[in-house]
């Protein structure tokens, strides 16, 4: 087990590159299976989820090369369904979450599929009730397996329907549009979720030869076609590591420009961290934040204390909930962070207060915060990273407090960010992996 050793308080300056988008690799990986023809992916993040998902393809027979760290073809024309019910299978896809979305191609294509119990991050209950309703829709059957772990599904044929999903479930959305590809006749999916990431998928399947229309809205036509062809896709900056940079740049007072952010993606991310006061500039495609000794979080027309929620697309992403909670502890004022998508996601706000922010935590969803306004420094502890999103908001917190910090577990942090501490080293953080 690693931990990262951090010496906080120093100011940061530089520029820093955003990986690949984490939940669009997971989907647009997956979407591999869907044709024997060759697709080629470039901007991969080359971080532990990832990496491991493309193992896992290996091992189902996937032919893999790998250009660099970041660009890599497949090619299915020969893959292994049998490996899909085996022990290896259920170890090495039960450690990650993103492994559902292999479902949706192989029932389209296979018409079968094995789903392990999902794993992951332990941020509440993130239930398969969408991806699995969803699938009964189009014709697929399924029971759960309680001796070998599995929901074992089946598809003599997948037949289009129209669906209202119960919630708009990003990798539930994906899940299903996956297998609609290749359904006989149309399926239409109402209250789909239209993230950029979903976005993406459609867009690559459409040069694949799908047609799916409404694409950037909530209701998806996919009417169904007979094969797949080969492509070549990029992926987005991850709009995650662009608003962790952006808290880190706040938090530890720096000057730091964001090359390459795709700003034309991120929704409302910049105007929320605006809303705590971070001075931000969109530069064509960069984004810099100047150094800041001081930012103060803004109050609602009425003069009422800012609340700042997650919310489906284009609403505000839950990933970042943790980053605008921690960026806000050395703020100026107050705010209600409001995480409603996931009840456990608030439980690291104990390291926090051991480190002297002001936070009540009022509820498994809801935390409130009083900012220190640069009135009193974080002090370094040791912690344990129990997430991803988490784990960087506990590096940030480390990187702006007075003495050394210890964290743990942070594999988790490596689950989603690529080198995160030599990309640090070179902004000037001080920062070991031990």
């Amino acid at each position: 087990m690693h931990s990262f050793e951090v010496t906080g308080g120093k100011k940061l300056k530089g520029e820093i590159i955003p990986q690949g988008a984490k939940n669009e690799a997971l989907q647009i990986i997956s979407a591999v299976l869907l044709t024997p023809e060759k697709i080629t992916v470039h901007n991969i993040p080359d971080i532990l989820d990832v990496n491991l998902l493309i193992e896992l393809l290996g091992e189902m027979n996937v032919k893999i090369e790998r250009h660099n760290r970041h660009s890599c073809s497949f090619t299915a024309d020969n893959v292994n369904i049998d490996y899909l019910h085996s022990e290896t299978y259920r170890k090495k896809s039960g450690r990650l979450r993103g492994s559902v979305m292999l479902a949706g191609p192989l029932l389209a294509r296979f018409k079968k599929a094995f789903i392990p119990k999902p794993g992951g991050d332990k941020i509440g209950r993130r239930r398969l009730d969408t991806h699995i309703i969803g699938f009964e829709k189009l014709g697929v059957q399924f029971d759960y397996h309680q001796q070998d772990g599995f929901f074992h599904l089946k598809a003599p044929s997948l037949k289009g329907t129209d669906m209202l999903l119960d919630e708009p479930s990003v990798t539930g959305t994906a899940n299903i549009v996956m297998a609609a590809v290749l359904a006989k006749g149309t399926t239409t999916i109402y209250n789909a979720a239209c993230e950029p990431y979903v976005q993406q998928l459609c867009k690559m399947l459409n040069r694949m030869g799908a047609r799916i229309s409404g694409v950037s809205s909530n209701l998806l036509t996919i009417e169904g076609v007979d094969h797949l062809e080969g492509t070549t896709h990029t992926m987005l900056p991850d709009m995650i590591e662009v608003g962790s940079f952006i808290g880190l740049a706040a938090m530890t007072q720096s000057e730091i420009t964001i090359k390459n952010a795709g700003i034309a993606h991120l929704g409302q991310i910049p105007e929320k961290f605006r809303q705590l006061g971070i001075q931000l500039e969109c530069k064509n495609d960069d984004i810099y934040i100047p150094e800041q000794e001081l930012y103060e979080i803004q109050t609602f027309l009425d003069g009422s204390v800012m609340t700042i929620y997650d919310h489906p697309w284009p609403g505000f992403t839950p990933d970042l909930l943790s980053i605008v909670l921690v960026v806000a502890a050395q703020a100026k004022g107050s705010v209600l962070v409001h995480q409603k998508m996931f009840e456990s996601r608030l439980f690291f706000v104990d390291k926090l207060i051991d480190m002297g922010a002001q936070i009540i935590l009022c509820d498994p969803h809801r935390a409130a915060v009083i900012g220190l306004g640069r009135q009193h420094h974080l002090r370094g502890i040791t912690m344990s990273s129990p997430d991803i999103r988490a784990g960087v908001a506990l590096l940030i917190a480390a990187l702006s407090a007075e003495g050394k910090s210890t964290i743990q577990n942070i594999e988790q942090i490596d689950r989603g960010y690529q080198y995160i501490d030599k990309r640090l080293q070179q902004l000037g953080a001080r920062i070991q992996r031990i």
